[in-house]
């Protein structure tokens, strides 16, 4: 492949505004071309560019394209950037008046040069706003795809789409659908922006000269309205590929916006990168309708905020995973002692969750178009959630991990919806890790706060997720859980059910169709505050899955603490897969006698504290 940066233009406001400033303050940058002057990080703009795609193992070459007016300038700087001087090409204009056009300015590179190859094209006067972003993964995404490649970002709040190329992208092949220079307000509702950065394959190539034959008026030959004809006109295979950063190109700014948006970018939380990011996801409870969310059901779930997994990740010179010193133990007081903690814990601590959901983070971000920088970082991780008690431990590490990777990547809402988010957290563990699980801990860990799922066949064929819809909290009545202090593998308690219901057996099928009447009836319960209907609705949860999974599955333990529950006249339900018990008195008397009684059983008791996302930090963020 052949890198081509175009740093040809002429008289620009910026230059001008330069020479005629009184204060003193820009003198030594009086006719110095824009790619010459100062950007992020002390570093010319032209310097960072040349440092990003000086790289014999992606590109055999690397030409820059610059004007007469400004050749000797370019010439110097070569020599001083061990650019090879030869690889600078004068197009032999001096004037704005007499310019080619930045299209023009490519095509003279590729046939002065006789260029028979893939060319990646760069404007060497762009400020990036991230100066470590890899153009590997954006050579690999290009060649991934059957067609171009253009670059695009997020517009910023005060940037306006009317100042830019305007790029509507599907979101499921990443194909550029349309195109639009400039385009006046309200003409698309797109806030991505493309870029002078381009990947151009040779056999497309030829079609630059049809354009330039179109185009007689030298303003008229720039990239914007060449992408406009070759994507709205032509109707070539355009594909986009997201930069999660931020670019201004100088040469259509004045020394004011010049200087604000060196300003900006260099003022970017990136510059202080040493800052922890810090999230946690909580623990949740099913409190209707599992397990139907892995058999087209609905639920209805709420994360609590006793229980909660947190991990940190802080800017490091290689990617470090820290072990949890008491999940990941790799030092033991002695061989019996590794043999107790193996028998009741297993092997699988968090560490495996870290690295699975960073290898799905970059495997997704690639899928996706999505470049990320090239920066490495520490992650570690701590939970105070129970293991194997069916309160999604696992799934909280893994949601609170990627919340990390997105703010570290600025991967925002718009990159991972929030119902595709929940289906990333479940790949994770089932594809990455054969994790047995369902949708609704990802939904609600999420989402946060008490949601209402419905999983219907329908919805889950026709979008790839479910509707998901969080419910008021205020006022809700005292929930409590009580989990087993030495419980079995959660996992075992799905049994054969997802056999059973793929080969159609009634009992299942109908099951599970009861669940999800149960959950609407819980619903309206919960909006009425009618907690006597929602009690009797969580004993009934119980019974039907009873009913389906049988004793033996259920276990005695599980058994055990149901039995215990009723005889002190509280609702009871399991809250997941096994090994706890979430239940509703309404007697606060009793509520005390219960806990009193579970303790003595050898269990640990709490009242549950719901999580309210909108009461607390948004996402979680410490």
């Amino acid at each position: 492949m052949i890198c081509i940066l175009l740093v040809a233009g002429h008289g620009t406001v910026l230059e001008t505004q330069i020479k005629n400033d009184d204060t003193g303050l820009y003198s030594l940058l009086r006719g110095v071309p824009k790619a010459l002057l100062p950007g992020i990080g002390g570093k010319k703009i032209l310097d960072f560019w040349w440092e990003t795609v000086n790289m014999r193992q992606l590109f055999t070459e690397v030409y820059l394209v610059t004007n007469a007016d400004k050749y000797k300038h370019f010439e110097r700087w070569a020599t001083a950037n061990d650019f090879p001087v030869e690889n600078v090409i004068n197009d032999g204009s001096t004037t704005l008046e007499d310019q080619l056009g930045a299209v023009a300015d490519l095509q003279l590179a590729i046939r002065s040069r006789k260029l028979q190859d893939d060319i990646m094209v760069i404007a060497g006067d762009m400020l990036c706003a991230d100066q470590n972003f890899d153009v590997a993964q954006v050579i690999r995404f290009f060649r991934s795809k059957p067609g171009e490649l253009i670059i695009y970002y997020e517009l910023e709040e005060s940037e306006k789409s009317s100042s830019r190329g305007i790029v509507e992208v599907c979101p499921d092949t990443h194909r550029i659908t349309r195109f639009l220079e400039k385009p006046q307000e309200g003409l698309t509702d797109s806030r991505l922006a493309s870029v002078v950065f381009y990947c151009i394959q040779r056999d497309t190539l030829s079609h630059l000269s049809d354009f330039l034959s179109l185009q007689p008026q030298a303003s008229d030959r720039s990239f914007g309205r060449f992408w406009e004809w070759l994507v709205n006109d032509k109707q070539l295979d355009v594909f986009g590929m997201k930069l999660p950063t931020g670019f201004q190109l100088i040469g259509q700014v004045g020394l004011s916006d010049y200087t604000k948006w060196l300003t900006h970018y260099s003022t970017k939380p990136q510059d202080n990168p040493a800052k922890p990011i810090t999230f946690r996801s909580y623990a949740r409870v099913g409190l209707m309708g599992n397990p139907s969310d892995g058999f087209n059901g609905k639920t209805i779930a709420m994360s609590i905020s006793n229980f909660w997994a947190e991990v940190t990740l802080v800017e490091s010179q290689t990617l470090v995973l820290v072990p949890h010193p008491l999940n990941d133990p790799t030092e033991f007081g002695s061989l019996q002692d590794l043999f107790c903690i193996s028998r009741k814990e297993g092997y699988l601590g968090g560490l495996r969750l870290l690295q699975a959901t960073c290898k799905k983070f970059y495997q997704f971000c690639s899928k996706q178009g999505i470049a990320l920088t090239k920066q490495n970082f520490t992650l570690k991780y701590d939970t105070n959630i129970p293991r194997q008690v069916g309160l999604a431990g696992s799934s909280a590490i893994v949601s609170a991990t990627l919340k990390c990777l997105m703010k570290f990547y600025n991967i925002t809402d718009n990159d991972l919806p929030k119902p595709i988010r929940a289906n990333f957290i479940l790949n994770v563990e089932t594809d990455e890790l054969f994790i047995t699980a369902g949708l609704q801990d990802r939904v609600v860990q999420v989402y946060e706060g008490l949601v209402y799922m419905d999983f219907s066949k329908k919805l889950m064929e026709e979008q790839g997720y479910g509707n998901y819809v969080p419910m008021d909290m205020s006022g809700l009545p005292p929930f409590w859980l009580a989990y087993l202090s030495d419980p079995s593998d959660s996992g075992r308690i799905h049994s054969n059910i997802r056999q059973r219901w793929l080969s159609g057996e009634p009992l299942v099928v109908e099951a599970m169709k009861t669940f999800a009447e149960l959950t609407d009836k819980a619903r309206m319960a919960l909006r009425a505050r009618d907690w006597s209907s929602l009690a009797q609705l969580m004993d009934q949860n119980f019974e039907l899955r009873r009913t389906v999974y049988t004793d033996d599955c259920l276990g005695p333990g599980n058994l055990k603490m149901v039995q215990l529950a009723k005889q002190f006249g509280s609702a009871v339900k399991l809250p997941g897969s096994g090994g706890a018990v979430v239940g509703l008195c309404l007697d606060n008397a009793r509520l005390v006698e219960l806990r009193q009684a579970f303790q003595e059983a050898g269990c640990v008791f709490c009242v549950i504290t719901p999580y309210n996302p909108s009461a607390s930090t948004v996402g979680g963020q410490h």
